[in-house]
């Protein structure tokens, strides 16, 4: 089986909100509630338990350019967030009772029927994806459209999308097409692209890589995520110097009282 992977393109992202609509109507997820988040125009605000895709509104000062034509308005741009599905995965680390497992494409798919409502996974996911559901306590995320590769067909949300601003395929091909709309874009003078799959990072790469304008955190890409095991030589380390002052204290105890004993 090929590695699957998805390549958004937020310079080509209108906003529309088309994939969010295709991922709740193909995988039955229910609305978000349609609050007002006073973020924008944006009331879908986060990836959670109920969003498995969200378009994030980032508004910028005004700069000619950069998203609307007048330079007395805030520039606009437009960016459809995902799960990352980690090459190294902190939630598929950190779950204990194997509800999260790697697919044969690639992706990290979680089983709602497995999930015992721990959340090790929430904490664990250094992009803050995964969400526990408060009415089951149950945590979901992406499913990859797990169901939709298994018969050959795209993920709902890149077949919605009317600019193509999202793109699935092999994942090394959407490298290739990466740096060559990177080298475009620089062309073209939008030297504030920036290509985004944490491959610098102890995540290793990311199956959802992002092509963005400005800084990537303004588009929950935090610049360098970690995976929780990455602490744990720290950890061990602690412990086992915790261990030895305490052993060490012990043999002090027992030295000392057995020289009380023999005077």
């Amino acid at each position: 089986m090929p590695t699957t992977a998805f390549l958004t393109d937020s310079t080509l992202c209108i906003g529309c909100k088309a994939c969010e609509v295709a991922c709740k109507e193909w995988n039955g997820v229910a609305e978000d509630g349609l609050n007002w988040t006073g973020h924008s125009y944006d009331n879908t605000s986060m990836l959670g338990h109920s969003t498995w895709r969200h378009v994030k509104f980032v508004e910028h000062a005004p700069e000619p350019g950069h998203g609307g034509n007048d330079p007395e308005l805030p520039s606009w741009s437009f960016s459809s967030d995902v799960c990352k599905h980690c090459e190294n995965a902190g939630c598929l680390e950190a779950c204990p009772t194997g509800a999260l497992v790697r697919t044969e494409f690639g992706g990290v798919y979680l089983q709602p029927d497995v999930c015992n409502g721990c959340g090790y996974c929430v904490v664990s996911c250094p992009f803050g994806v995964v969400q526990r559901n408060p009415d089951d306590g149950r945590a979901f995320k992406c499913t990859f459209c797990y169901d939709r590769q298994k018969v050959g067909l795209k993920p709902a949300c890149a077949t919605a999308c009317p600019t193509e601003s999202i793109k699935f395929g092999e994942i090394e091909s959407l490298r290739v097409t990466a740096e060559m709309r990177m080298e475009e874009l620089q062309q073209r003078g939008m030297k504030d692209a920036t290509f985004y799959d944490a491959s610098n990072t102890s995540v290793g790469h990311t199956h959802a890589m992002f092509i963005v304008r400005g800084d990537p955190k303004s588009y929950n890409l935090p610049p360098n995520p970690q995976t929780p095991a990455v602490h744990m030589k720290k950890a061990w380390k602690a412990s086992a110097m915790g261990a030895a002052m305490l052993l060490g204290g012990a043999l002090l105890a027992f030295l000392a009282d057995r020289g009380r004993g023999d005077s």
